[in-house]
């Protein structure tokens, strides 16, 4: 964490909160792409192919953005260091890995069920922070991430999902898969961060980039993806992908400079809300109906992550120094 003071940590906490709103409606946004042409038609590559549309263009338009600023060249050189290294491997975490789960779950599971199973990211996470980067975690942090997790299983249980669809399992361990490597993801993007002279643009700019070109070089070759790749390409299709990838670049550049100030767990667990935006963007512009399951369950999901969001003054207290290359403290 790099907390300075308690107007930083209002930032932190609102970077998060916003980046759950984007990720949400781009969950929406994943879905309607997936059941369109072309992607309906192969059902095997669709979650592949979209996963890596997404990010091909999530990764030009963070690219674009650091070159208008001229500081691209700093992404660059930024790569070639030990930080660089750590933020690649969580790029790999987080994007060919968990996208592609999360794409498969969407598939088999629907956006509700894929959205609300893969959002217990923040607990594995948050475990994972408090014994590798020694993150402080409070009992009402804990409590705030058990109530998030419990939240999100009530949105989206309905017991006769599990009698009449025999993907249903299958869509649930692939959003499990995505649960699993977001927690991941999250916590070794927020030790690369710690390393000097890093800032969550470059950090995300890593990690799109890691992932369209493990995407692009090593994975659609091998799934011989690349004719629906072009299919999709020159359909109309390819505009929703452009602004699902915008909404991608949004989420994550919030997400990372959320865990940059104010620590992968809560970063996690604030991000985690998305849930309720997928479910109420489907509500709003889908027709889904709305229910009491619907209000218990983001009442929950809301205030598990007021809890978890923390005392802004412990946020303050918490505060670590950056790391240089060479691993020693760098007073900030």
């Amino acid at each position: 964490m790099n907390v300075k003071s308690r107007k930083q940590a209002r930032i932190g906490i609102g970077l998060g909160a916003t980046s759950a709103i984007a990720w949400g409606v781009d969950t929406v946004i994943i879905g309607l792409i997936i059941t369109s042409t072309p992607f309906k038609e192969a059902i095997v590559l669709a979650p592949i192919i979209a996963a890596f549309m997404h990010d091909f263009f999530s990764a030009i338009w963070i690219s674009l953005l650091m070159i208008a600023k001229g500081e691209f060249v700093n992404v660059l050189k930024l790569i070639r260091t030990k930080s660089g290294f750590i933020l690649i491997l969580g790029g790999l975490c987080g994007g060919p890995l968990a996208m592609t789960f999360y794409f498969l779950g969407i598939q088999h599971a629907g956006v509700t069920y894929a959205a609300s199973i893969a959002s217990i990211f923040p607990g594995i996470g948050a475990v994972l922070a408090f014994f590798f980067l020694k993150e402080k975690m409070v009992g009402r942090t804990w409590l705030g991430v058990i109530l998030s997790i419990i939240g999100v299983i009530t949105l989206a249980y309905v017991p006769s999902k599990f009698d009449v669809e025999s993907n249903f399992f299958i869509g649930i361990l692939f959003s499990l898969g995505a649960a699993l490597f977001w927690g991941l993801e999250g916590v070794i993007s927020a030790w690369g961060m710690r390393g000097k002279n890093v800032v969550p643009f470059y950090a995300i700019n890593i990690r799109q980039l890691t992932s369209a070109l493990i995407f692009g070089i090593v994975i659609i070759p091998f799934v011989q993806g690349y004719p629906l790749v072009f299919d999709a390409a020159s359909s109309n299709i390819v505009w929703l992908l452009a602004i699902a990838g915008l909404l991608g670049t949004m989420n994550y550049s919030l997400y990372y400079a959320s865990i940059d100030i104010i620590g992968a767990a809560r970063g996690q667990s604030l991000n985690n809300t998305y849930v309720f935006w997928a479910i109420a963007t489907e509500i709003l512009f889908i027709g889904t109906p709305i229910s009491w399951q619907f209000v218990i369950g983001t009442a929950i999901v809301l205030l598990g992550s007021v809890l978890v969001s923390g005392n802004i003054k412990s946020l303050k207290a918490d505060g670590e120094p950056r790391l240089n290359e060479g691993g020693s403290a760098n007073p900030v």
